[in-house]
């Protein structure tokens, strides 16, 4: 009767799981980061956006194991920190990109601001594999005047059998302007 009652309830926190799983995919489709995290933003700010950037993040929705016989899939979190403590920053572009270059999705549909220490994420579930063992992001951002640059990261979790791996990729700037 135990044994019935364990089995119950471990499928019940499996469909729970994957209840949230998905809900969370659909939640970070393109556009949705308004929706998402409408706590976090702020107006666009009307002054000329005379500083701006760009990050690289190379993330991996999968990784080659075994001599390239075996495949692990992993979840990717982007998160996107305002590092200013006064000032809000400009996303103009989230963009991912699968191995051979070519553009996945674009996250936003138009510019958004982060308040003050405020973040955005965007979540891929470890069932999309479409990046493949070579995806990546770009993070464009932009600010009125100059500011702290963004914390851009990217949180890869997943598992092969009984192992369990987690891993950060930290962004690379690409390019910062000062007009």
């Amino acid at each position: 009767m135990c044994h019935i009652r364990a089995g119950a309830l471990s499928i019940a926190i499996l469909a729970c799981l994957f209840t949230v799983r998905t809900t969370a995919a659909l939640a970070q489709s393109a556009g949705s980061i308004e929706q998402t995290f409408a706590g976090s933003l702020t107006a666009v700010p009307t002054e000329p956006l005379t500083v701006s950037g760009a990050f690289y993040v190379p993330v991996y929705s999968s990784v080659s194991m075994s001599q390239g016989k075996l495949r692990a899939d992993f979840s990717v979190t982007l998160s996107v920190h305002n590092a200013s403590e006064t000032k809000p920053l400009v996303l103009k572009r989230i963009a991912y990109f699968d191995t051979s270059g070519k553009m996945v999705e674009n996250y936003l549909k138009a510019p958004i601001a982060l308040k003050p220490f405020a973040t955005v994420e965007v979540f891929i579930a470890t069932t999309d594999t479409r990046g493949g063992t070579g995806a990546n992001f770009v993070v464009d951002w932009a600010a009125p005047n100059e500011i702290a640059e963004p914390a851009v990261e990217a949180l890869m979790v997943g598992g092969v059998g009984p192992g369990h791996y987690a891993f950060v990729s930290q962004g690379r700037s690409i390019r910062l302007v000062k007009n």
